[in-house]
Parts: structure tokens; C-alpha cells; sequence
């Protein structure tokens, strides 16, 4: 195992800030397009990069990533041509934490054993699914392990604390994400006043690094998290400046 993602949040934590993970929403606006959007967000300096497949009743998601979705899959975007991108972007970036981030449905359909050992031959790191819930994860990780593979669990604002501890508990090389908001994703003006408390308990006990995402969309923002936490994600507002025709990076 190469553990990109550990040390990603381990170089960060030595250079006294929070790790930056960057979703994008693979083959938005083009395949080329996300592929270059990929580039760009590690040139800013993305530690992970969180790979989005598109799919077609994306519920956790807000508008911007949602119109993403469509568009890509318009295009005939599919799981395996996020693959594909995922291997292209891997022979570029040999040290940058890659999470192929996906509903379940994609996941299934294609088979566990083969969707394991797909995502392993593309140098993906882990595996973030947003509707796979804490107790029905362990069939995915079962095909997952062999490859190394590991599996980010996400901790919801309501999560009770046992509940967070189990979470991060054997998904191998990843991070816990934790859900600032109550909602669906995409940037906001304010985050929660009792988010610090939150992410503090968290963190004590959190066998993984703790990231926090869902609402961050200024350098603000994401150092204000980072005092609390070790990551910060940022997702809505990265992939509104590539449908701007903007480099995917934080003000």
C-alpha cells in the first residue's frame, strides 16, 4: 500500500495547516476539461483530489454539482471513464492522494469484486460512497482490502460520537469526513457556529484525520476549519470556477 492520503494529511499537519482535498466532477465540462481541472487543482495545491463520477440522482448533492452531473453524463460520462481519468491523472500525480467519489448504485452495478480491482489498477487510493450507510459497508470493504484500497467514511452533523468512532474504524488508508452542514453540498456564506466544538470531539476520537467539507468556498473558511480539524474539503466552489472557465482553487 502506498498510504498517499496518511501522508498527504501527515505533510500537511508538519507545514502547520489543514490538508486540502478538491472534489471535481469527472468529465465536466469535457473529459479533457476535468482532466486539465485536475492539474490545475493539485498546482494550487490540492493534497486529494476527490474523483466525482456522475450519476443520475445525485440527492446529497446542491445545484452546481448536481447541473455538473447532468452535463457530464449528457456526454456519455460513465464509472468507467472516470476510471480511465483517474489513470491518467495517477501517472502525472504519483504522490497526490486520489478518492474515486460515487453513489452506490455505479458501484454495484459493475460488480464489487471487478469495481475493487478496477479501482486499484487506476492508482486510486480509496473510495468515498455517499449513500452507503455504516452497516452495510463491510461487502465492499471485503473486496476493497486486497487491493489496498481503502474507504472514507462520512459523519453526518446529527452522528452520535460512538457512531463516529466506529465509522473510522478498518477502511485502511483514508480520512473521515465530516458533514458540516445540515443539507445538501454547495458553498455558504457562514458555517455553524458549533462546528469547532463538533469537530474538536470528533477528532478525540477519530482513529482517521478528519476532514471537514460540505459549505467551504474561501481561504477563510478553510483555515478557520483547519484550526479545528486536519483537512478541509472543498467541492461546489471549485467546480463552479471550471464551469466559469476559472482555475479550480481557493480565494
Amino acid at each position: 500500500m502506498n498510504h498517499r492520503i496518511e501522508k498527504a494529511f501527515a505533510k500537511a499537519k508538519a507545514e502547520g495547516r489543514g490538508a486540502f482535498v478538491a472534489y471535481l466532477t469527472m468529465g465536466f465540462p469535457s473529459v479533457e476539461a476535468s482532466e486539465r481541472a485536475a492539474d490545475e487543482a493539485i498546482a494550487n495545491g490540492a493534497d486529494v483530489l476527490e474523483l466525482g463520477v456522475p450519476f443520475s440522482d445525485p440527492f446529497a448533492d446542491g445545484g452546481v454539482i448536481r447541473s455538473a452531473a447532468y452535463a457530464a453524463l449528457e456526454q456519455g460520462v460513465r464509472l468507467s471513464d472516470v476510471m480511465a481519468m483517474a489513470g491518467r491523472i495517477r501517472a502525472k500525480h504519483p504522490e497526490t492522494g486520489l478518492v474515486l467519489f460515487s453513489y452506490y448504485n455505479p458501484v454495484f452495478s459493475m460488480g464489487l469484486d471487478a469495481f475493487a480491482a478496477a479501482v486499484a489498477q487506476a492508482g486510486i487510493d480509496a473510495v468515498l460512497v455517499v449513500d452507503l450507510p455504516l452497516e452495510e459497508r463491510e461487502e465492499l470493504l471485503a473486496s476493497l482490502r486486497p487491493h489496498g484500497v481503502g474507504l472514507v467514511p462520512l459523519v453526518a452533523p446529527n452522528t452520535p460520537i460512538d457512531r463516529v468512532r466506529a465509522s473510522g474504524e478498518g477502511v485502511g488508508d483514508a480520512f473521515l469526513y465530516v458533514i458540516t452542514v445540515k443539507g445538501t453540498t454547495g458553498a455558504r456564506t457562514e458555517l455553524p457556529v458549533d462546528l469547532a466544538d463538533r469537530l474538536e470531539a470528533i477528532r478525540q476520537v477519530s482513529p482517521l484525520p478528519v476532514a471537514a467539507g460540505f459549505g467551504i468556498s474561501t481561504r477563510a473558511q478553510a483555515d478557520e476549519v483547519s484550526r479545528h480539524a486536519d483537512g478541509f474539503v472543498v467541492g461546489s466552489a471549485l467546480v463552479r470556477r471550471v464551469a466559469e472557465g476559472r482555475t479550480p482553487c481557493l480565494d
